[in-house]
């Protein structure tokens, strides 16, 4: 019984505090589907991106890919050439000067189109007799009419895409692996070709990936198509096959050689040997630069990146997942992006409903907001896009609904105080309002007289501030089992004052609830000292008679003992004897049934009591009492009638042989020897036995033949046994 309660109480305790939590969830879920929805308006991506932006940027910067080298187009070159476009024996010489170096590919990040006087033959046998050179092309889109590839090297299909993807704040964040056009021809992008000729040696091919889906796998890294709604992005273009860009670092990452060094042999062959090289323009006025995340700048304007370090940072991320396993960068889905959310914002909202307070909140939402924002860079770090900005917004929205829904409670908490502090100072009895916190909230005049102390001193304060731990104790205990039950409770408890005393109280708990959803507990207690010490007066007097009923019942009983045993060794007196002996003769004749009676009488006890004393006497009697007792069976009654002569009453026995038994073993049992105050004492008995019906039916005829049997056994000698009839006869001797 008392486990079910227990368990009882403590669902009621699991209901209760779901109950008060309802306002946490709610408040969780409404706030998540808020920030939700101007997440699926786009209304954040802007911050959202800028927030991955910062993250690039705070980011260690990871090593220069040494297998890259640009090979850069600058202002000098331009001025030292003379003329744009660069003319084709230019380009040709160039081209010669890096061939010779054995690089393993060369990527020109030029557009040639046209030809450009003079050398444009020479350019074209650079072409055929380069297989590893990879020229470009620039599809049309909604941005650009297109640029055309080199016929010869298109011909050749030696010929790449290099369109980026901008976002709509000009930053180029992802990739493109492929690109279908509109002849249905798929192309791969200028990154993936020259990734390809350089991965060729290394025995990696492009591949359906392992896991079943149709991506593209290389090498070690399955390189999932970008989504239109992949991180923080709402419904973005997701054509072709791109990739989110996980670049290395800023402008001017990779090494970098000017077009002027190549062209006078000042560059070791060694610097582009094996290695890919990629030749594009990098002189500010060709304006073939771009935004990546790395741009943005705090105080400066942003600094772009040219195109060719910008494709050169695309080539290195595939080369590296592919050969390294270098992480790409990852995005959780839209479900589980929801479920952190509202993570975030039940964090904001149970925090304020913990706190209760505006400052305390906002503080406790400044370090929650830390660590967020720590928990989403450690996990860029480990290539994990996680969102940021939807939380850090869901956990302040959701605080500030809680802070503004406790101002409401509190408001309505003032006036309800207000309104029971008037109506309870209208009663006489002690009587105390708590909240939920079990601190008093509101007291009248009488439980302050009670308690001893004025109201301000305890105003807001708990039992354990003005009680005794154990009265405390029993007081939390009482207004908790109100608070998870909500049922009304009425309790006797012990109250000590302010100045030591000690009264019983009777207190009745019962909640009020107000309009706001605030819930008190209103006790009202009365004094029940006197009641308490008159009960207990009425207990001890209770008790008292109980005692002395108990003291005249044991005096009864050592009297009744008294009048019915012997004082000497214990055994039943003549009275009991006859009583006895009365109902086994009774018990017989109704159920046709014997009754054995033995007489006893021990030889040359006069002797013993004359030579070693009286004292000795009784001892000896005790002992034989003793030995009797023991020998018998539980139903048999030995009696001693005075002096030295002891009856046993053998009720329900077969047959005469069965009384002779056990006078037999009353002989063996007497005739061992006594050890009594270091005298050691022979003693034997005559015994003389009647059976009832067959040697008399009634108390005095069976008493007076068992007396004259036991006489008849002294007469033939002693320490035997003789019959009333004198059927057969026995000494201790011959049996």
């Amino acid at each position: 019984m008392q486990s079910n309660t227990r368990h009882t109480n403590r669902w009621a305790a699991l209901q209760q505090r779901a109950w008060r939590d309802h306002r946490v969830l709610i408040t969780s879920l409404g706030v998540t589907g808020c920030v939700v929805a101007l997440r699926l308006a786009g209304w954040l991506q802007s911050i959202e991106l800028v927030a991955l932006d910062q993250f690039f940027r705070l980011r260690p910067l990871e090593p220069v890919d040494e297998r890259i080298v640009l090979v850069g187009i600058d202002e000098p070159d331009l001025r030292q050439v003379g003329r744009w476009p660069i003319p084709d024996d230019v380009m040709a010489r160039l081209l010669e000067q890096i061939r010779a170096a054995q690089p393993r590919a060369i990527g020109l990040d030029v557009y040639r189109n046209l030809a450009v006087e003079p050398g444009h033959a020479k350019l074209l046998q650079i072409y055929r007799s380069t297989p590893n050179l990879i020229g470009i092309e620039q599809i049309q889109d909604k941005t650009s009419p297109g640029v055309s590839a080199p016929p010869l090297l298109s011909d050749r299909g030696q010929v790449s895409f290099n369109n980026l993807v901008a976002d709509p704040d000009g930053v180029v964040r992802r990739g493109l692996l492929y690109w279908t056009s509109e002849d249905g021809r798929v192309r791969k992008s200028f990154a993936l070709a020259l990734a390809l000729v350089y991965l060729q040696p290394e025995g990696v091919t492009p591949k359906a990936a392992s896991d079943g889906s149709n991506n593209l796998q290389l090498g070690k890294t399955i390189f999932p198509p970008f989504r239109a709604n992949d991180g923080g992005y709402v419904w973005a273009d997701a054509g072709g096959y791109q990739f989110l860009a996980n670049l290395r670092g800023p402008a001017e990452t990779f090494k970098t050689v000017p077009m002027s060094q190549v062209l006078q042999g000042q560059v070791p062959p060694e610097v582009f040997r094996d290695r890919i090289v990629m030749v594009g323009h990098t002189a500010p006025s060709l304006k073939d630069f771009f935004y990546t995340s790395y741009s943005g700048r705090l105080i400066d304007e942003p600094r772009k990146i040219a195109g060719v370090e910008l494709q050169a940072n695309l080539v290195s991320q595939i080369i590296s997942s592919a050969l390294e396993g270098r992480s790409l960068i990852h995005v959780w889905s839209d479900q589980i992006e929801w479920l952190w959310i509202f993570a975030w914002a039940w964090v904001g909202a149970r925090l304020s409903w913990k706190l209760r307070s505006p400052h305390k909140s906002a503080f406790a939402i400044l370090i929650s907001g830390a660590g967020l924002i720590s928990i989403t860079y450690l996990a860029f770090l480990q290539a994990w896009w996680l969102p940021v900005v939807p939380p850090l917004i869901a956990t302040a929205g959701s605080a500030l609904v809680i802070i503004a829904h406790i101002a409401h409670l509190e408001e309505e908490l003032k006036r309800s105080k207000e309104f029971l502090n008037t109506i309870i100072n209208t009663i006489p009895d002690p009587i105390f309002v708590k909240d939920r916190q079990h601190r008093w909230i509101v007291l009248n005049q009488a439980f302050c007289k009670f308690l001893g102390y004025p109201v301000e001193e305890v105003l807001h304060k708990s039992d354990y501030d003005v009680f005794p731990q154990h009265e405390a104790d029993i007081f939390r205990q009482q207004d908790q089992q109100v608070f998870n039950t909500e049922q009304e409770y009425e309790n006797e408890e012990s109250f000590t004052n302010r100045d030591g005393t000690t009264y019983f109280i009777e207190t009745k708990r019962s909640l009020h609830k107000d309009g706001a959803g605030n819930l008190f507990l209103v006790g009202v207690i009365r004094d029940i000292t006197e009641r308490k010490r008159m009960e207990e007066e009425l207990k001890r007097t209770a008790a008292e008679l109980v005692r002395s009923n108990a003291e005249l019942q044991r005096s009864a009983t050592q009297l009744s003992h008294l009048a019915n045993h012997d004082t000497l060794t214990g055994l039943p007196n003549r009275k009991l004897f006859y009583e006895r002996l009365t109902q086994a003769l009774e018990w017989a004749a109704t159920n046709q049934q014997h009754v054995g009676l033995l007489f006893l009488d021990l030889d040359g006890f006069k002797l013993i009591n004359d030579t070693l004393g009286h004292d000795v006497g009784d001892l000896l009697l005790k002992a034989i009492a003793q030995r009797l007792t023991r020998s018998l069976r539980g139903s048999d009654t030995v009696s001693r009638l005075g002096g030295d002569e002891f009856t046993v009453i053998l009720p329900a026995i077969p047959s005469a042989q069965d009384a002779a038994r056990v006078a037999e073993k009353i002989l063996k049992t007497l005739s061992d020897e006594f050890l009594l105050e270091q005298h050691i004492i022979s003693v034997t008995s005559s015994i003389g036995i009647a059976l009832y019906p067959n040697d008399g039916q009634d108390t005095d005829t069976l008493v007076k033949e068992a007396d004259l049997a036991m006489y008849r056994a002294k007469q033939q000698g002693k320490s035997r046994y003789e019959f009333a009839q004198a059927l057969e006869s026995h000494s201790e001797s011959t049996s």
